[in-house]
């Protein structure tokens, strides 16, 4: 007789392997290929370990953080990417996102379903000092991307640094000094002529 617990954790461990198809518009920084959104929580979940000593609570459960980006794009596999500076595509992004948390997290046995759901809510509502700062890394990320990539995708969609400041400035909640180090990049970026002013 198999057991119905572990039946259902491999299904939802096989279900998040679609996760590695949904592409992303960041471009790897070496300019080579979009990025997926496996790879894109991988990143997250290492910068975490890394760059925890400069989030603004220094008391942070770190592990927290780290299981938030791991599971925040999970949602992606049904809804799919929604790029962060498409104003058309955002308006249902929270529908779609909920409608997919509804069926993907609802795989797991109730106990798992509901903490992974937790953490996806958390992440989203970025009230908690995890989830500022798990929100943090998730906007400076494809920050370094663009930049080390000469601006390629803000190129690419013709975004400005205005859009850039409104969408990333709430780095600050989660990391003041990662803030202020976005802030440099994003003007040499102009500079540069990565981004548009």
């Amino acid at each position: 007789m198999f057991n119905e617990r572990l039946e259902k954790q491999v299904e939802f461990i096989t279900e998040i392997d679609k996760l590695k198809h949904i592409n992303r518009q960041t471009i790897l920084m070496d300019g080579s290929r979009h990025e997926n959104d496996a790879e894109h929580s991988w990143h997250l979940a290492v910068m975490a370990m890394l760059l925890s000593e400069h989030a603004v609570d220094k008391n942070i459960d770190l592990l927290k953080v780290i299981k938030m980006v791991l599971v925040h794009d999970l949602v992606e596999i049904d809804a799919g990417d929604t790029y962060c500076y498409d104003e058309k595509a955002c308006e249902d992004k929270a529908e779609r996102e909920q409608k997919a948390a509804n069926r993907l997290f609802n795989i797991l046995p109730e106990d798992q379903a509901r903490e992974i759901r937790k953490l996806w809510e958390e992440f989203e509502e970025r009230k908690t000092p995890e989830a500022c700062f798990a929100s943090a890394l998730d906007r400076f990320q494809p920050l370094l991307h663009n930049y080390k990539t000469q601006g390629k995708s803000w190129r690419e969609h013709g975004v400005t640094k205005d859009k850039v400041i409104k969408r990333n400035k709430a780095i600050e909640d989660g990391s003041v000094t990662m803030w202020e180090y976005a802030e440099r990049f994003i003007n040499e970026s102009v500079e540069k002529g990565y981004l548009g002013k």
